[in-house]
């Protein structure tokens, strides 16, 4: 039985019957649907629409639907089903008879597809926040690993100064922890409860929204009927933050493809997440890399179909919101998949410290540092810059670095130079001259390290708060 089709004569066009029908994806929903529909089923005793032995048999019907999902995958091929709503209420009548269709009593699909919805991106947000924890874990971790151990930070591709390892990978944690940051934002802009908004003007019974919501684990009820049953701001905002999350995923990804290259040398591949060549036998290919970054443009396309397809619906529901169910999956589902595999990469990868280090001691990354110097010594800064500028133009010309050159050279031009210039141009004198909080100097990073670890065990701690809040 259709649960629309008492005004119509015809029957639909078998393709359209089959074109139109959402539960071929929607079925991923069918755990929110269950919980709604428990929540719902017991405001309708409360309102007494159900007796206590109707709600009794609704409930365990509902516990056996999802029973038999979990374990007979087969039994969510249903060739029939419109919708997730349709195949619940269709099994529940299969199950427990007539009493299944009483359901639906006061409430509209418009108001369980919005529900279902926030359901699964709240779940998702917490499940995405755990693994950005993990992630971030893997990263400190390596970052401790590689101790006072140093290499050249770049701007514009180009060799700048050098920096700690440590300080280079903690610049990951900080994009991951906005992230994570950004989606419990998300969180609580989602986290209230669409149910008993009905189709569009609020339901026809007296139904205790606030009950409702608590049971489901929200802050309470949606506040406008038009607006619960057709927002979707909180999907685009979560296709939004997870666009974030992707492009420092990306990013990410480039920079290690870069750095594992033979011309750097800075780190290699491990072998778990690398392939071959089928011509070449010497290659190893950074293939989980380069699928991280391919896969996020799909994510990133996803965000811009989703606004795309609600730019211009008119309130209230309409057909054209099941479109957003697919990009919203879609890129749920790849970060779901990809950020444990990046903190298997992240755990695995080999650093070539040596190298790194070497690298973090050639190409005037300590010009800076240099005229650093001068200024220390009363030389105004633009002149100093000027004095430094020209010291390199000498090294080039003879191919050799800034503490190659003699003493009296460097004082022709600024008597400002003396001996103590060239302790000033090593690589532990460089580092430490960045002590400034956020700086690369070994003592600040080992005191950013400490707070960053602080961070994500107090992320730990929030997500596992909502796990066991939405477990109760």
């Amino acid at each position: 039985m259709k649960m629309w089709s008492g005004r119509f004569r015809q029957p639909l066009d078998p393709e359209f019957e089959h074109w139109q029908r959402s539960f071929d994806f929607d079925r991923r929903l069918l755990r929110y649907e269950l919980a709604a529909s428990g929540a719902h089923a017991r405001a309708l005793k409360d309102a007494g629409v159900l007796s206590a032995d109707e709600l009794i048999s609704i409930l365990q019907g509902l516990e056996q639907i999802g029973d038999r999902a979990a374990s007979e995958p087969a039994f969510l091929d249903d060739g029939e089903a419109e919708d997730v709503h349709h195949f619940v209420e269709k099994q529940l009548a299969v199950l427990i008879g007539d009493a299944g269709y009483k359901l639906h009593s006061g409430r509209s699909r418009n108001e369980q597809i919005a529900t279902d919805l926030r359901l699964f991106v709240r779940a998702t947000i917490d499940h995405l926040r755990h693994d950005l924890a993990e992630l971030c874990g893997a990263v400190i971790d390596r970052a401790e690993q590689t101790g006072d151990a140093a290499m050249p930070a770049y701007t514009h591709l180009q060799k700048a100064e050098p920096v700690l390892i440590a300080h280079w990978l903690l610049a990951y944690v900080e994009m991951f922890w906005r992230d994570a940051d950004r989606l419990a934002d998300c969180r609580k802009r989602l986290n209230l409860c669409p149910l008993g908004s009905g189709a569009v003007a609020g339901a026809t019974l007296a139904l205790d929204r606030g009950f409702i919501a608590e049971t489901l684990g929200f802050d309470g009820p949606t506040a406008n009927s038009i607006d619960a049953t057709s927002d979707r701001d909180f999907v685009l905002e979560f296709a939004n933050v997870l666009s974030l999350l992707a492009l420092h995923l990306s990013r990410w990804a480039e920079e290690m493809i870069l750095f594992s290259s033979q011309e750097y040398g800075f780190l290699g591949l491990p072998e778990a997440y690398s392939t071959g060549s089928s011509a070449m036998p010497q290659k190893k290919n950074p293939d989980l890399l380069e699928l991280v970054r391919g896969k996020c443009g799909r994510i990133l396309g996803n965000a811009t179909a989703l606004m795309v397809t609600v730019k211009g619906l008119p309130l209230a529901y309409n057909k054209d919101l099941q479109e957003t169910q697919e990009p919203l999956f879609d890129s749920a589902t790849t970060l779901l998949q990809m950020l444990p595999l990046v903190t298997g990469w992240m755990k695995s990868v080999e650093f070539h410290l040596e190298r790194m280090n070497q690298a973090a001691q050639s190409g005037f990354m300590n010009a800076w540092a240099a005229a650093t110097y001068l200024v220390q010594r009363g030389v105004p800064s633009r002149l100093a810059h000027e004095r430094i500028g020209k010291a390199v133009q000498i090294c080039l010309e003879r191919n050799c670095e800034l503490q190659d050159l003699p003493l009296h050279e460097l004082q022709s031009l600024s008597p400002a130079f003396s001996q103590d210039f060239y302790e000033s141009l090593k690589l532990a004198s460089v580092l430490a001259m960045h002590d400034v909080p956020g700086g690369t100097a070994p003592a600040r990073v080992r005191h950013a390290t400490s707070a960053a670890r602080k961070r994500i065990e107090s992320l730990r701690e929030e997500v596992h708060a909502h796990e066991a809040h939405a477990h109760a």
